[in-house]
């Protein structure tokens, strides 16, 4: 199975400058060429595509509500109309689902991490051991390494991801945190992130410590430890509600989209993409 992480293969060549926000036929190309390319590279071995995507309402806002509290002030400041540029985002994702071959998800109550996250441990149920392979660049998944037959690739940087001991990589990212979520280091309180102050410096020494033991350099460390595993930690010991992890299973077992396979040359005509009409195969 190959599972595409949706937001980080749409929102990567606008933020760079690679297509026009507003240029919807352009973002359209871009990910399907992006899509096909990957089902390509990894399709004989990997197999069928499933494609998810970030819902809205996530949990983790709710445990806690500095999560990713700065992206909005970000994009505000941007030059570009992220409203315009997920709007088109989001048109193509349903365009995918109703004329592609490809199990596409977005559950609502979680991020498209906790939804890849889910499959993959479906995956290694039940004696399955089924061979996957991730397409993000988001290092919170190196974790799901720990099954033997997960390997992750990065769309950004063009290889693979490799974690050589994932329980160990996890441990030191509940300890680090993530400055990009919002998630600050273990040392440091829920809002310096959000209130732009500086996050208490992680020595070698204290990141040692707490490597060894999470609990060794007191309780409010500790306290903050736990905050960032719940906030990190895709494994199964997850925080995310029960009922949304039951729901990501549901919509993927019950999906058959199969019968697009016809649907997918006339859709590209349709729209013109007449690049990716000349390599229709490679969809399929």
């Amino acid at each position: 199975m190959i599972l595409i992480d949706y937001s980080g293969i749409a929102i990567a060549p606008i933020a760079m400058g690679a297509c026009g926000y507003d240029d919807e036929n352009m973002i359209r190309h871009m990910i399907l060429n992006t899509i096909r390319m990957y089902r390509k590279q990894f399709g004989k071995k990997y197999g069928e595509v499933v494609i998810v995507a970030d819902g809205g309402g996530n949990w983790r806002k709710d445990v806690y509500p500095e999560y990713k509290g700065k992206r909005s002030s970000a994009r505000e400041k941007s030059k570009i109309d992220w409203n315009i540029a997920f709007n088109n985002i989001g048109k193509v994702f349903d365009e995918i689902g109703e004329n592609f071959p490809y199990k596409t998800i977005r559950q609502w109550g979680c991020e498209a991490d906790d939804t890849i996250a889910e499959i993959v441990k479906w995956t290694q149920d039940f004696g399955n051991y089924e061979e996957v392979m991730i397409v993000s660049a988001d290092h919170d998944f190196k974790q799901l390494q720990k099954f033997r037959n997960v390997a992750q690739w990065s769309n950004t940087q063009k290889k693979a991801v490799v974690s050589k001991n994932p329980r160990l990589d996890q441990l030191e990212h509940f300890i680090t945190g993530c400055k990009g979520d919002g998630v600050p280091n273990a040392l440091s309180d829920d809002r310096v992130i959000v209130e732009d102050r500086r996050m208490v410096m992680l020595t070698a020494k204290k990141k040692a410590a707490l490597m060894e033991n999470p609990e060794a350099l007191g309780e409010e460390v500790y306290r903050n430890f736990l905050r960032n595993k719940k906030m990190i930690d895709l494994t199964e010991k997850s925080e995310c509600p029960e009922s949304v992890k039951k729901d990501i299973i549901n919509k993927f077992e019950g999906q058959d989209r199969s019968t697009n396979r016809n649907k997918v040359l006339p859709f590209l005509i349709s729209k013109q993409c007449r690049l990716l009409v000349e390599v229709t195969e490679e969809f399929l």
